[in-house]
């Protein structure tokens, strides 16, 4: 019985979060989000992912509110095995910018560690099945004013705190 309930809660304890999660900001979602290489619930281009160039997808956006002073992009994968899976963290892009080209890093912004730990962009590249891509701009009462390669949970805290409104595109990748 002893074996039994080990079991048991080292199973549960792999199901849990293996990190740190999205921002769990109620900021409201008033910033719309897209790219012209996919639509909203549409299939990441391979060449954005890791079976492809690995660079990061062009980006637009629109309804960013005239009171915010930075903004932070979140790429994340939620269906990660072991809990939210973070690819990628922008932080500090000035307010103004409404677009980002293919592979591109604002002049000014920061990137904070993903959940590998590098601060770089990480193309999808989930280990088995679909798995969902969230491109999430978050509009910032003020400037994060952390430095390149800030862990990833010191960077979605600061985003969580300062968000004032947010917006989201929704993709899928699957491995062949």
């Amino acid at each position: 019985m002893r074996v039994l309930w080990v079991v048991v809660l080292l199973g549960a304890a792999g199901c849990s979060s293996g990190g740190p999660q999205e921002p769990a900001t109620t900021a409201p979602s008033s910033i719309a989000v897209s790219s012209p290489a996919f639509h909203d619930g549409g299939s990441i281009p391979t060449k954005y992912t890791c079976d492809g160039d690995g660079t990061s997808p062009p980006l637009a956006w629109s309804g960013t509110p005239g009171d915010a002073k930075a903004l932070a992009i979140v790429v994340d994968d939620p269906d990660a095995p072991h809990g939210t899976f973070t690819h990628w963290v922008l932080l500090d892009v000035a307010p103004q910018t409404t677009s980002l080209p293919a592979g591109a890093v604002p002049p000014g912004a920061k990137q904070a560690g993903n959940s590998t730990g590098k601060p770089s962009y990480y193309g999808p590249c989930p280990p088995s099945g679909t798995h969902h891509y969230r491109f999430t701009v978050y509009a910032l009462s003020k400037a994060t004013n952390l430095p390149a390669g800030t862990k990833l949970a010191e960077a979605l805290k600061a985003i969580d705190s300062t968000t004032i409104a947010r917006g989201r595109l929704t993709a899928v990748y699957k491995r062949q």
